[in-house]
């Protein structure tokens, strides 16, 4: 009698036209992979053997999931920012995208990723002149350059974060200008070219600890000692607080996407797909550090105010992904751990030292990248395992590997890797100082006081976020044709409001 009933004939028909599909596509993936074919031409090289087909759909399906780490970040900005300036944080994230993708193509892969001297690349320009693979991934060089500009993208949406709601938006293209196409990929080369000369002096940073995160927040440090607080911005030591988010339902999604996004970025960085056990290993590493940092950072808010704090746990475990992104490949399960838990208390210990020192980061772009960037890159030093070298091509190489202090291989790594972080770290702070002091003498930076009150987004943009939505006279909350009394909350100090 099922076999009659027209519901469990489509199921089977589906689950067996999937079986059918799946095993094309296996039958398809194994002729690929199969590098038997004959070349066009004697004496000419078969360009399946040169490019590994595999590798190649790896490295670009991980290069999609970072880009979509752009969602999570305006989605985070605008969820943590106050409602007056969303419209800005998403323009401005869309902005830098486009900007980053024609100055990585012209200049900024030549000068991190082109061959020159130990501190910056010198061919490459337009990507010209560069061979049809990178180095020896068999990935093509296409593919390799779209999977390192969603790198590029990603250090430069996190400049933003620290100097929401009073940065102009002529002063973000100008800035993003100089930080895209000259600050992070000159100083990147010097870890990930391949004649950098942090790399020649054996510093390791797998996916971007340093390269990536300490280079970005290092950056929004600078932005925000040269922006100075928003209006009526309060810090905690003198009677007031953090200005409140607008919508952390926002925030918290933002947070879970960059999560999300972040196995593209750590395991894509092994650029092989046939080392296996490396994809496992960092995929695993990458998910403890997240959720011990999360729940460090939960458990620490929860004992210093009693409360389960949303915000600080999103940030917990965005500090703990930023440790793990350098040390993902060496460490094993017990070193993620800990250094996600270590994150956390680096994360809200980073918060309260802003607080004091009245430096304005509404994001906390600061503590999370730059803060718990550095202690990523050193925990390499600490906890390595020295089981693992570097992925290859055709699977791991473990001809040369990497052993930590705690492993019983003495503090050689762990000073390269302090040697290392602070060159960079010192660099982009002292460079970026100069970019941005710069462009606020030219006036373009900050915006003016009229329109930091306005607010950003009708100030620069013409438009609110919720166009819809608007408060009425008589204190009523109005939205798609509802009016509901609105809530009065109890007066905060430093409330700039929404």
């Amino acid at each position: 009698m099922s076999a009659r009933n027209p519901v469990v004939r489509r199921n089977v028909a589906l689950l067996m036209g999937g079986k059918l599909i799946g095993l094309l596509a296996v039958l398809m993936l194994v002729h690929w992979l199969t590098p038997e074919t004959a070349s066009a031409a004697e004496g000419e090289p078969d360009p399946l053997v040169t490019v590994n087909a595999l590798n190649t759909v790896w490295v670009l399906v991980a290069a999609f999931l970072v880009f979509g780490m752009q969602v999570g970040f305006v989605m985070l900005e605008a969820g943590f920012a106050r409602e007056r300036e969303s419209v800005n944080i998403l323009v401005e994230g869309i902005a830098d995208t486009c900007i980053c993708g024609v100055l990585f193509w012209a200049i900024g892969f030549a000068f991190m990723f082109g061959e020159g001297n130990g501190f910056i690349g010198t061919h490459g320009f337009f990507l010209h002149g560069l061979p049809d693979t990178y180095g020896t991934t068999g990935v093509p060089l296409m593919a390799y350059w779209v999977f390192q500009f969603a790198f590029a993208d990603t250090a430069s949406t996190i400049t933003s974060g620290a100097m929401v709601g009073r940065c102009g938006f002529v002063g973000d293209i100008v800035y993003s200008i100089g930080v895209t196409g000259f600050i992070y990929p000159i100083i990147g080369h010097w870890a990930w070219g391949p004649d950098g000369w942090l790399a020649l002096r054996g510093f390791r940073d797998f996916a971007g600890s340093t390269v990536v995160h300490t280079i970005g927040g290092t950056i929004s440090l600078a932005g925000a000692l040269a922006l100075g607080p928003r209006l009526g911005r309060v810090f905690r030591r003198d009677g007031g607080g953090p200005m409140p988010p607008h919508n952390l339902l926002l925030g918290a999604i933002g947070g879970l996407m960059l999560w999300f996004g972040w196995y593209g970025f750590n395991p894509g960085s092994t650029l092989s797909a046939l080392d296996m056990q490396g994809i496992g290993r960092v995929s695993f590493n990458t998910t403890m550090a997240a959720c011990t940092g999360g729940l460090g950072a939960l458990f620490i808010g929860y004992a210093r105010t009693r409360k389960w704090d949303l915000g600080l746990t999103v940030n917990g475990f965005l500090g703990g992904l930023v440790a793990i992104t350098c040390p993902c490949y060496w460490v094993d399960a017990q070193g993620a751990f800990i250094i996600g838990l270590v994150a956390a208390p680096i994360v809200v210990g980073g918060l309260d030292l802003l607080e004091y020192l009245r430096i304005d980061d509404p994001i906390g772009a600061v503590p999370v990248h730059m803060f718990a960037g550095i202690w990523g890159t050193l925990s390499l030093g600490l906890f390595a395992t020295g089981d693992f070298g570097l992925p290859g091509p055709l699977g791991a190489d473990t001809s040369s590997v990497v052993t930590g202090l705690l492993y019983g291989g003495g503090a050689e790594q762990l000073i390269k890797q302090a040697y290392g972080v602070g060159s960079v770290a010192a660099a982009t702070l002292g460079v970026s100082l100069v970019l941005m002091y710069s462009v606020k003498a030219i006036g373009l930076l900050r915006v003016d006081a009229e329109g930091e009150l306005r607010g950003l987004d009708r100030h620069e943009h013409g438009l609110p976020a919720y166009s819809e939505f608007v408060i009425q006279p008589h204190g009523g909350f109005h939205g798609g044709g509802m009016s509901v009394p609105a809530p009065r909350p109890a007066p905060t100090a430093g409330d700039g409001g929404a």
